[in-house]
């Protein structure tokens, strides 16, 4: 996924007198890495010379090369055509029927593997179940039934609220057995953050759980719910799952538990037919504007997208164990858990908890007893896991595993050499995945058993992805040339809208560049025409691996009493990618202290979520700003960052708002 950059070595700048032409990029790695011998012999791409002719065979004809990968799914009716492209809309597999359910789940349930463990799940207490793909697919059917006599119907919107348990999945694969779309709210936000997230989807049910773990605790999940529903008219009934017995109210009439529906349900449930541009799924993703977009993803084309990524980026096998550390609330637990190890017929491991409990060893412990051989996590994890000490991995016995991969923003060369040597122990390729909630899938990565890899970089596009760096004119950067990330070919697991407003779709994403998809990430390539991602050219920032506009922060602050204006803006942090600092300018009745300080924060993590919270606040008299009235971002990152400014101030209103800026003691 795109996010912003948190690597060391990397400085970028974009100014006026810059951002027409090119990012400036001063970044270096000449250690490169070919893939192992004996990996490359049974991976499913074993050369670059293959990863060369694939690519050029799906850049001629990518309706060839899409359509010939669309074969080997299950439809009810074929497809009329596979691209039918009106910038900056796509219809995928035009005509045809299928239902991805059905092909994650009944198409191997058909075969052998109808016994083989879908999903090994773990708790954080230490509890343990195993899924088999049969058992999964009448939980499935049962729900799906259920969601059935609830009343939900194809199209309807279904708003789902849980921690990290197998029901959170097999909600998700029921919504898609009868074409409701579902929207996953990542289980760490707030009861304002569902309130917006369920009005502009206007769905018309929850499904939570009473609480979920974290840390040895539990949160009132049910509670939360409650809240966030006084203000959602649409919604009708809500679905509670026992999981932590916490205390919860239950309302009469709208509230209904889980394992009541269950017991009633039918275990059999036929899949619906739907068209391949059924709307599969809305996720809410962080928006310049404050605002949260409503990413809307399809039935076929993302489906096509995230079984074929699935298999080719992480080689997978039938004998493989693969454990994604994402929640599913994210864009990576949709397409690398929910979906595409399904669609490959994959055995995934789950885990509920956090990577630090009991121990900082609880990734290592799982790998080791369940003898993982896939490990998918972000870079913030593998900065914790540093700081925590070799000692924690080195107890354990890692060499189940054969292949590492990390998503969620740019790695940097450091932690990318420390994962190689004491997780892989020198023997593992990393596959380094770049993309984004919006793209749906991985579109640049090494492909395991073919991509010599280099320290800090994605890599090459995968086949049919057409991705490039470019000036602001649209004009291809030369080698080592900073520009702006771009797709210049429609893909099939591509976002179709922002729900409910094509407009701002067409504005965020195609109006920066004639006919191209605009990433929102500054980038450059290399000799080898390797991508190396340089950051986001806007103000969305990366914390913990949670992408995050700053917008939401500020209207968060801004609506607490005491503050009259609010800039949030990112610096360089260790541990979290990205923290965030706050410039706040308070009403005149009010003093900055201490109190009103930890105050604020935890307001923002009542009004979005604790992910939010900014990591330090300063004292503003006033904020810099141009004379048109906008804020300088741009400034407060830099005086945030190195407290002095170097970059252009022309534009500056008032000069001496950054002198009582640099002036400010935070007490």
């Amino acid at each position: 996924m795109a996010t912003d950059d948190a690597t060391s070595n990397v400085q970028h700048t974009v100014t006026p007198s810059t951002a027409e032409v090119s990012i400036s990029s001063v970044m270096t790695e000449k250690r490169k890495f070919p893939p192992p011998a004996d990996f490359a012999l049974n991976a499913h791409v074993s050369s670059m010379a293959e990863y060369e002719k694939l690519y050029a065979a799906a850049e001629a004809d990518p309706d060839a090369y899409w359509g010939g990968i669309a074969e080997k799914f299950h439809w009810f009716k074929k497809w009329d055509s596979v691209l039918e492209w009106n910038s900056p809309y796509a219809k995928w597999f035009k005509g045809g029927k299928t239902n991805i359910c059905y092909n994650a789940l009944d198409v191997h349930v058909n075969s052998w593997r109808k016994n083989k463990a879908a999903i090994i799940w773990e708790g954080e207490e230490g509890d343990e179940r195993v899924l088999t793909y049969g058992e999964l697919h009448r939980q499935v059917s049962k729900f799906a039934n259920v969601l059935k006599i609830a009343g939900i119907k194809p199209g309807d919107r279904v708003a789902i609220y849980m921690g990290m348990v197998p029901e959170l999945i097999i909600a998700v694969l029921a919504c898609a057995r009868v074409g409701a779309v579902h929207n996953v709210i990542f289980a760490g936000f707030s009861a304002h953050a569902i309130t917006e997230r369920v009005n502009d989807s206007r769905a018309r049910m929850v499904i939570c759980a009473d609480g979920t773990r974290r840390r040895g605790g539990s949160i009132n999940l049910k509670n939360i719910v409650d809240e966030a529903i006084v203000n959602t008219p649409s919604i009708r009934s809500v679905i509670v799952l026992k999981v932590t017995n916490e205390e919860v109210h239950m309302h009469n009439g709208m509230d209904h538990w889980w394992h009541d529906l269950m017991g009633l349900a039918a275990d059999e449930c036929e899949p619906a037919e739907l068209d391949a541009e059924h709307p599969l799924f809305v996720l809410y993703t962080s928006g310049s504007t404050g605002k949260p977009k409503g990413i809307l993803h399809t039935t076929a084309g993302y489906m096509i997208h995230a079984a074929s990524s699935f298999k080719y980026v992480f080689d997978i096998k039938d004998e493989d164990i693969y454990f994604c550390t994402a929640d599913v609330g994210w864009i990576t637990g949709h397409t690398y858990m929910a979906y595409g190890p399904l669609l490959c017929g994959a055995t995934m491991l789950m885990y509920e908890g956090a990577p630090n409990y009991p121990q900082w060893d609880r990734f290592w412990d799982i790998i080791n007893r369940h003898k993982v051989t896939i490990l998918y996590t972000a870079p913030t994890a593998i900065r914790a896991f540093i700081r925590a000490g070799n000692e924690w991995v080195t107890k354990h016995n890692l060499s189940s595993l054969r292949l590492l991969g990390t998503v969620g923003e740019p790695i940097n060369p450091e932690a990318w050499m420390w994962y190689h040597k004491v997780v892989g122990q020198g023997r593992c390729p990393i596959v380094d995945t770049w993309w984004q909630t919006e793209t749906g899938g991985i579109m640049v990565s090494p492909l395991p058993g073919a991509t010599p890899t280099k320290p800090g970089t994605a890599t090459r596009p995968l086949p049919g992805i057409a991705v490039d760096v470019v000036h602001k004119d649209g004009t291809p950067c030369v080698a080592n040339e900073g520009g702006y990330l771009v797709i210049k070919k429609p893909w099939p697991s591509m976002l179709r809208t922002i729900y409910g407003d094509n407009d701002r779709y067409e504005k965020t994403y195609w109006s920066d560049f004639n006919d191209m998809y605009f990433t929102g990430d500054g980038a450059r390539k290399d000799e080898d025409g390797y991508i190396w991602i340089m950051g986001r050219v806007d103000d969305v920032v990366n914390v913990s691996g949670h992408r995050l506009g700053t917008s939401e922060v500020e209207s968060a602050l801004v609506s607490h009493e005491a503050v009259a204006e609010a800039a949030v803006v990112s610096r360089p942090d260790e541990l979290k990618g990205n923290a965030l600092v706050a410039f706040v300018t308070l009403k005149d009745e009010y003093v900055g202290d201490m109190t009103l300080r930890e105050a604020l924060r935890n307001h923002v993590a009542k009004e979005i979520g604790p992910i939010a919270k900014p990591d330090e606040i300063r004292w503003a008299k006033g904020l810099p700003k141009t004379r048109s009235g906008k804020i300088m971002r741009r400034l407060l990152r830099e005086l945030a960052t190195s407290n002095e400014i170097k970059g252009d101030v022309t534009t500056l209103e008032d000069f001496g708002v950054l002198e009582n800026l640099r002036d400010q003691e935070n007490d």
